[in-house]
């Protein structure tokens, strides 16, 4: 028991300090997209450094719920993979711990994380959204700090466009200086023109105090004439020449917080308990419009019109007088003709008369059927973020069973194939996450389904990765993909022999000539009639198999076999250039002339495995012209030594 006590403090000290770090990692990753997010709209507006320090410590908090799926996924990767890769989890294993034993104190420990998270999300969260988004909200609507460029008009006061040629920042002087002041409007512009001015602020930073220096300006006084005039009526004007002018504008240039009352109303300001009542009383409150609007649109309708024409008969005297009155056939009114016979001023009248009645109903009904949207996405609003608060927990405990037995499988430790995993697996949840919410916040799909449907779609996989690395299956071994692509390409193999200490037998040097001549001449024939390119029909029908290069590869292995008995290390160098061929096969896997000529009419898959081979018969080439070469070499090195 006190083995077992102490190899889940092991775990937990190696999972927890990666834990830590990589949470720190992600959530700076979501500050600095946070920031690149808002960065234009906070610089150049002079905002102390506190109230940006304020905002990025409530970003952080709210951030917190979004970085630890990603932080989790990381941290056991990492902790996984480092412990495959020192071989301390086959030591586990090899002492009878099971996978499930392994990972089950860092199960209890993100249970608890997950907990933990969700009553952050649903107390902590709240708050911090709302001065979040307050403070956000107010550095928006704070007045950037005036910076005028020079021969340019800047417009970023309202009403004025100032246009300054020249600045002598030693004097603090502007030079050229051409002010349009359109605040009365367009028709009363009011233009000023001076040699040099100054510009500062009042003392509490809500005006922006300009002293011009010799100068005019000019100015329409329409808005002050009150007989009408027409267009060939003179304008009149106002100009003015002077020495020294100061004009007053109004620029707040504080910073003002708003209150909070703007966001605590909303969804991202509210708990569960708060989110439940305002869904049920949006509801009542939309069942309630739905009935009155019924009866409105009832009475507005033509059942309604058609039943007040005819009243129904509700004594006996009535019905039998309303019989006796009753006409032995019933005439039917024709409108068309009805309306075919007025006049063309009625006809006018009658048709612009329906026309209104209708726009009226269409614009009533169209008010009516958007306030009903508006309140209908508000509740799925709440909907979403009610169902927020559980997901990002369960995606804790989603990812931790992606990531351990990921990592235990691909055993790498380290910030490399962790990391780039881990961000693989983070893009494609955030992109079928931000597709559900997405879909659950237009109303194409049910709330839950649209919040719950990254979950749904990563917990399968979660259990499939456990379940392979509990049974310890090679399926998901990068390993065995490798030697399987290799083995499908034709990847070549180098041969290593070694001197043997005591040779039973001696090669008969003699006879291995003639063998080696006999197989260069089998090499020359094969590459004189197998060109590298293959008939394609050919090909399928022989299902890709080569006798002619099976002979050779046999005899290619039993020179080798013989040369291994010699004694001369030049002889055992070069007979390790022999290569190794197994493309003989230019399928790597047997095919009937049947199924060949299948393949070869669907071409999408035959054409493929065609230019495979092609590139097997390539190799293969290869591997006989260097066979060539090397019989040629050893058959040389035989004659030197038996000259000698």
């Amino acid at each position: 028991m006190r083995i077992i006590k102490r190899l889940d403090l092991f775990l937990l000290k190696t999972f927890l300090p990666l834990f830590l770090m990589t949470f720190g990692i992600c959530l700076f990753i979501f500050l600095m997209q946070f920031l690149w997010k808002y960065v234009d709209e906070m610089i150049g507006k002079g905002i102390e450094i506190h109230i940006l320090a304020e905002l990025f410590f409530y970003a952080a908090l709210t951030f917190v719920p979004q970085a630890l799926p990603l932080a989790v996924l990381f941290a056991s990767l990492m902790t996984f993979g480092n412990l495959g890769e020192q071989l301390e989890l086959l030591a586990m294993k090899a002492s009878g711990i099971s996978l499930m034993r392994i990972i089950r104190p860092l199960t209890v420990f993100l249970v608890f994380v997950a907990i933990s998270i969700f009553f952050f999300q649903n107390n902590v969260i709240p708050v911090s959204q709302v001065k979040m988004y307050t403070l956000l909200y107010s550095v928006r609507q704070k007045s950037p700090e005036l910076e005028i460029p020079e021969s340019v008009f800047n417009t970023s006061i309202d009403g004025f466009n100032i246009y300054v040629k020249k600045k002598d920042k030693k004097n603090n002087l502007l030079k050229d200086v051409m002010i349009y002041n359109h605040t009365a409007g367009f028709n009363d512009i009011h233009i000023i023109i001076a040699d040099s001015g100054r510009l500062k602020t009042s003392a509490d930073k809500k005006f922006l105090i300009m002293t011009l220096y010799n100068g005019e300006s000019f100015q329409n006084n329409l808005r002050d004439s009150k007989k009408p005039r027409n267009a060939r009526d003179a304008v009149p004007y106002r100009r003015e020449t002077f020495d020294t002018m100061e004009i007053l504008i109004d620029f707040d240039g504080n910073f003002n917080m708003r209150g909070e009352t703007l966001f605590q109303g909303r969804y991202v300001g509210k708990n569960m308990e708060s989110l439940r009542q305002s869904i049920d009383s949006m509801t009542v409150r939309i069942d309630s419009i739905k009935e009155v609007e019924s009866k409105v649109l009832y009475e507005q309708s033509y059942r309604k019109t058609l039943a007040r024409v005819r009243p129904q008969a509700k004594t006996d005297r009535e019905i039998e007088v309303k019989n006796d009155s009753l006409p032995a056939k019933r005439s039917v009114i024709n409108f068309d003709s009805l309306y075919r016979a007025q006049e063309p001023v009625v006809k006018a009248s009658l048709l612009s008369y329906s026309k209104r009645g209708i726009d009226n109903l269409l614009m009533n009904y169209g008010m009516k059927s958007e306030s009903l949207r508006l309140e209908e996405k508000e509740i799925r609003w709440h909907h979403t973020e009610m169902h927020r608060k559980f997901t990002l927990s369960f995606a804790c405990l989603v990812f931790f069973f992606i990531g351990a037995p990921l990592g235990a499988i691909i055993r790498k430790g380290g910030l490399g194939a962790p990391a780039v995993i881990s961000v693989l697996l983070f893009v494609v949840y955030y992109i079928i996450d931000n597709i559900g919410y997405k879909m659950a916040r237009d109303g194409v799909w049910i709330p839950w389904q649209g919040m719950w449907l990254s979950s749904a779609v990563l917990l399968p996989l979660g259990i499939f990765l456990t379940y392979k690395a509990v049974n310890d299956s090679v399926l998901l071994n990068a390993e065995t993909y490798i030697d399987a692509i290799k083995r499908f390409i034709g990847k070549r193999e180098f041969r290593k022999i070694e001197k043997k200490e005591i040779i039973m037998e001696r090669p008969d040097y003699a006879a291995l000539t003639v063998r080696l001549q006999q197989l260069q001449d089998s090499c020359k024939e094969y590459l004189a009639h197998h060109k590298r390119w293959l008939h394609y029909l050919k090909f399928w029908k022989q299902g890709g198999a080569d006798s002619e290069a099976e002979g050779i590869a046999y005899g290619i292995e039993s020179v080798v076999q013989v040369l291994e008995n010699s004694d001369q290390n030049l002889v055992l160098n070069k007979t390790m250039d022999f290569p190794i061929i197994k493309s003989f096969h230019l399928t790597n896997f047997t095919i009937t002339p049947k199924a060949g000529m299948a393949l070869a009419i669907f071409f999408p898959v035959g054409g493929i495995v065609y230019l495979i081979a092609v590139y097997r018969r390539k190799l293969l080439r290869q591997d006989i012209k260097t066979t060539i070469r090397v019989c040629d070499e050893i058959i040389e090195i035989i004659s030197d030594e038996n000259k000698k």
